[in-house]
């Protein structure tokens, strides 16, 4: 064979190179899994980054490497909070590009994240009341230290609370991002359109789920494995599924839920101050005040006077 002779093409090759072929065609003809020729969406690893400054900011001295001290906390946190400006603008100007062919001004992005820290201080009150339930509610806990750094439902339980703030901002995708990258790092899951009041607890947390439609009141405590869920999926005469409707439960004030019950519906209401028993799958409305239980495979329901409201 001379030096200017190719050599002969091994099946192997052939075969690989008609698969990367097949690949390629694929990726540009299947549109709703690629991004070609789209804008620029928001990244997982820049939205993941942003949460970790957050985390920065709500928890000064909790997360970081620098030893914070009031002397330097103030330039601390305002070299934090200008960098989390510039970066989750950035990332809501992309989020939001995909609504309008026309794009979306910087400005706008700038301005929903100025609007976010506005509100950042009422969102640190209700995590510090969530830390408080946390203690109060575990006698296991030594203190908040080992709640804000070690436990998964409050971590779950924070991402959320930043998460629902953007959802109520009209940011899109986003929310979902934070909320399921918590979802991947606690094995708690919920939509960051659900409504959850204050001294929210999540005992052990791993199997939680809560849907978008939820509304929870305040003091509620849910053990590991709850799901408040749909009961069905309602759709249109072309058979496609209706969105935007009340889907999920509303579960009021002071409630405990125990492990691995299921409340499902969007008209189903557990009222004031009820227990809602292990494994319980429940469907309809209970009043306030009522025990739920599972006795063989049949409910047991108990009503008692629900307590005072603090």
């Amino acid at each position: 064979m001379t030096p200017r002779e190719k050599p002969p093409r091994s099946r192997a090759a052939e075969r690989l190179r008609r698969a990367m072929d097949r690949i390629v065609e694929t990726a540009e003809t299947r549109s709703r899994l690629s991004a070609v020729d789209a804008p620029p969406r928001p990244q997982k690893r820049e939205i993941v980054e942003i949460l970790r400054m957050l985390q920065e900011v709500v928890f000064p001295g909790f997360y970081g490497e620098p030893v914070l001290y009031r002397a330097n906390l103030r330039d601390h946190l305002g070299d934090m909070l200008f960098r989390i400006h510039l970066r989750l603008s950035s990332e809501i100007e992309k989020a939001r590009a995909h609504l309008t062919d026309a794009g979306v001004p910087a400005e706008a992005a700038r301005e929903i994240t100025t609007q976010l820290f506005e509100r950042l201080p009422d969102v640190a009150d209700r995590v510090a009341e969530d830390a408080e339930a946390a203690y109060d509610g575990d006698p296991a806990a030594t203190g908040c230290e080992e709640i804000i750094l070690a436990y998964p439902g409050f971590r779950a339980i924070f991402t959320f609370r930043i998460a629902h703030e953007l959802h109520r901002l009209g940011v899109p995708l986003i929310p979902r991002m934070m909320t399921e990258f918590a979802h991947q790092e606690t094995g708690v899951d919920i939509h960051p359109g659900a409504t959850i009041g204050r001294r929210f607890f999540i005992d052990h947390g791993t199997g939680v789920v809560i849907g978008e439609t939820t509304e929870i009141g305040d003091r509620v405590k849910l053990y590991q494995g709850v799901t408040l869920g749909a009961l069905s999926f309602p759709k249109d005469e072309r058979g496609r599924l209706i969105r935007g409707t009340k889907r999920h439960p509303t579960v009021e004030d002071d409630v405990v839920v125990y492990a691995g019950a299921t409340i499902l519906g969007g008209t189903t209401v557990v009222g004031r101050g009820s227990v809602v028993g292990g494994s319980v799958w429940l469907t309809s409305s209970v009043p306030p005040g009522t025990r739920v239980t599972l006795e063989g495979s049949q409910l047991k329901f108990e009503t008692r006077t629900p307590p005072a409201r603090p």
